[in-house]
């Protein structure tokens, strides 16, 4: 049986045969300028890699992180009597997190398992949509003035058949270029491990792309591929990106969680003349002041 170290060690060298040559294994720059850690996380219904079910082991991994904004996949029960699996009262007493309300099931956290929650802010919008596909699957579209700046964070756990993820992606797509300009940052377990035009992730790099660096976040223990995303408009909104791997967290849930660095100051600066080409003055007052409040 081979132990964690050599397990670790097989991994990377599968990983570096399959990157491309001079490819990143990571984009974690501590030198860069930031203002915000945002995270993804897929908490695998509390139930960890060694199937035991530990909702405090889980906040733990929440608090190492310390992430400003977190999405969180699977906080639900999936089946039977549907309820939230986290205290959310004692994250925001440890972690000063604080969760986004959805309507639904009064007993549930989140909108088809996926909560999100962040640090102090004012909460503008939050738009839940149900996901074409064969299983139901859903996404939250949340408006949020942070104290650096406006931020859309869209938060979606996708489906498991190619297909539906395509048209889950469009779906999304469509929900982000119907509102008012903000820089966003896409998030979750978006199960798909492919890459170019194969992925069923491709269309949204019109939004979010180039959508080159993916890194392997599942399963936890020994992780080959990489399920779990974080997208920015625009494109340099996200300075560094990496995978969460302490040993906590290898072992709390199959997932690995996925942490970025992002620059909203010079995101929000950067989108003024994109706006200005867009729209007549008068049209780009009132965005600016719906996306400020």
């Amino acid at each position: 049986m081979l132990t964690e170290t050599r397990r670790r060690a097989v991994s990377d060298r599968i990983l570096s045969a399959l990157r491309p040559r001079g490819g990143p294994r990571t984009l974690w720059d501590m030198g860069a300028p930031a203002d915000l850690l945002i995270a993804s996380y897929n908490v695998h219904k509390c139930v960890g890699s060694d199937k035991r079910f530990d909702p405090e082991r889980t906040a733990a991994v929440i608090g190492e992180i310390g992430a400003d904004v977190i999405a969180l996949q699977e906080a639900d029960r999936r089946f039977g009597a549907r309820a939230g699996l986290l205290d959310l009262e004692r994250l925001e007493r440890a972690n000063g997190l604080i969760p986004v309300p959805v309507t639904g099931d009064a007993n549930c956290h989140g909108w088809h398992g996926n909560l999100l929650l962040f640090r102090a802010g004012t909460l503008r919008d939050v738009h839940q949509i149900s996901l074409p596909g064969v299983e139901p699957r859903g996404a939250l579209v949340v408006d949020v003035d942070l104290t650096v700046g406006p931020l859309r964070i869209v938060a979606t756990h996708l489906g498991l058949l190619r297909r539906s993820r395509g048209k889950q992606a469009e779906a999304i797509l469509e929900a982000v270029y119907a509102r008012h300009d903000r820089p966003t940052i896409l998030l979750g377990d978006l199960n798909e491990w492919r890459r170019g035009r194969r992925s069923s992730l491709h269309n949204l790099g019109s939004a979010f792309g180039p959508l080159t660096v993916a890194l392997p976040s599942f399963p936890s223990r020994f992780p080959l591929f990489a399920l779990d995303r974080i997208l920015g408009n625009p494109h340099d909104l996200i300075c560094g990106i990496e995978v969460h791997a302490t040993p906590l967290a290898r072992i709390a849930s199959d997932h690995l969680p996925i942490k970025a660095r992002i620059d909203l100051r010079r995101a929000a600066a950067e989108l003024l003349p994109a706006l200005a080409e867009k729209y007549t003055m008068t049209e780009l007052s009132v965005r600016l002041a719906a996306a400020v409040g």
